[in-house]
C-alpha cells in the first residue's frame, strides 16, 4: 500500500480519486485550502489526514509534503475550468505557481510519483484528434495557465529525471460532477420528465466517466518505466455530439420532450470536433477507457438516484 498526498480533492476528479484510493487500502493526505466546498468529502474526509492549505503558499506546501512523506503525489488543484472562476492573477497563482510549489516540493522530498492533471482545452481547436505532440494553441486564460504547468512539469522533471507526468484530462462526466455541466444538469431534468436548454446538436465533446479517469491516474502513478515529463491523453479516442448525449439520456429515462436546440446560446468553447488520440496511454500503460457512454449515464443515474440528499445540489 502507498502513502498518497492529494490536492484539490475536494473537486468532482479528486472526491472520486480519493474514494478509489481508500478502497484500494492507501493512506491519503488532503491538503485543503480554506474554505472549500465540503459536500464531496463530508462522509470520508474522516478516513484521510487532512492538512489546511493552499497550493499558493510554497512554504506550506513545503511543510505538508514533507511531513506527510507520500509515495504518491496527485496535483489535481485548479482554479478557472468553470465559468464562475475567473480572474487571470488567481489562475496564475494556482495552475502555474501551484503547480511548481507542489512538483518541486515532490522532488526536495524525494516522491516516488507525481502526477498532475492538465486539460485538452491546451490544444485548442482541432480539426482531427490531438495527439500529445501537437502544437498547443490554448484558447482561454485557463487553457494558457495549464499549458504553462505543462511545459514546467515536462522541463523540471526532464532536468532532475524525475517522474513526473501530465494526465490530460478530456470531458470527464459522473458521480460528483459539478452540477453546473452538461451530463447531471441534462440527467437532472431528465429524471422529472423535462430537458434543460441546449446548445446545438453538433457540439461535440470526447466523454470519459470518472472510474476510467481514476484508474488512468493511477496506473500513470504506479507504472515506473514512462519517460520523465511525459504527457497522456486520458480520452476515449471517439468524441460523441451533444445530440447524442441527449438522445441516450432519454432513452434511459423515458423521456419524451422534445429537445429544443439552440434554446442555450453557443458558449466560446463550443465546437463540432473535441477529440483525443489515446494511442499513447494505451501503449505505455495499457489503459483504455472501458465504460461506454450509455454504461456511464446509467451508473450516474444510479448514483443521483440512491444519494437523494445530494440532489440539493444540483436543482
Amino acid at each position: 500500500m502507498k502513502r498518497v498526498f492529494v490536492t484539490g480533492a475536494s473537486g468532482f476528479v479528486g472526491a472520486n480519486l480519493v474514494r478509489r484510493l481508500l478502497r484500494d487500502g492507501h493512506t491519503v493526505h488532503l491538503l485543503l485550502r480554506a474554505p472549500h466546498s465540503n459536500w464531496r468529502l463530508e462522509e470520508i474526509s474522516v478516513q484521510c489526514d487532512v492538512t489546511p492549505g493552499d497550493v499558493c503558499d510554497r512554504v506550506a506546501v513545503l511543510r505538508s509534503i514533507a511531513a506527510a512523506r507520500p509515495d504518491w503525489v496527485f496535483h489535481l488543484s485548479a482554479y478557472g475550468a468553470y465559468p464562475s472562476q475567473t480572474g487571470l492573477e488567481q489562475m496564475l497563482a494556482t495552475n502555474v505557481m501551484g503547480c511548481a510549489n507542489v512538483l518541486d516540493a515532490c522532488i526536495e522530498t524525494g516522491v516516488e510519483a507525481f502526477v498532475q492533471t492538465g486539460s485538452s482545452s491546451e490544444y485548442g481547436y482541432q480539426a482531427q484528434a490531438s495527439r500529445e505532440d501537437a502544437r498547443l494553441e490554448p484558447n482561454s486564460h485557463y487553457a494558457i495557465t495549464k499549458a504553462a504547468a505543462t511545459h514546467y512539469c515536462q522541463f523540471t522533471a526532464r532536468k532532475r529525471h524525475f517522474h513526473a507526468v501530465t494526465a490530460r484530462l478530456y470531458s470527464i462526466y459522473g458521480p460528483y460532477e459539478e452540477p453546473t455541466r452538461l451530463v447531471p444538469t441534462l440527467l437532472v431534468h431528465c429524471l422529472r420528465g423535462e430537458l434543460p436548454p441546449l446548445v446545438s446538436p453538433d457540439t461535440a465533446r470526447d466523454f470519459v466517466y470518472v472510474d476510467d479517469a481514476v484508474e488512468a491516474l493511477i496506473q500513470l502513478a504506479s507504472q515506473k518505466h514512462l519517460a520523465p515529463g511525459a504527457v497522456y491523453n486520458v480520452c476515449s479516442g471517439r468524441q460523441a455530439t451533444i445530440a447524442e448525449v441527449v438522445a441516450a439520456a432519454r432513452e434511459l429515462l423515458h423521456v419524451t420532450v422534445q429537445p429544443a436546440w439552440g434554446a442555450m446560446p453557443p458558449r466560446a468553447w463550443d465546437t463540432g470536433v473535441w477529440v483525443g488520440d489515446a494511442t499513447a496511454i494505451r501503449r505505455d500503460t495499457g489503459w483504455a477507457a472501458q465504460t461506454t457512454l450509455v454504461d456511464g449515464l446509467a451508473r450516474t443515474i444510479v448514483w443521483l438516484r440512491e444519494n437523494p440528499g445530494w440532489l440539493e445540489f444540483y436543482e
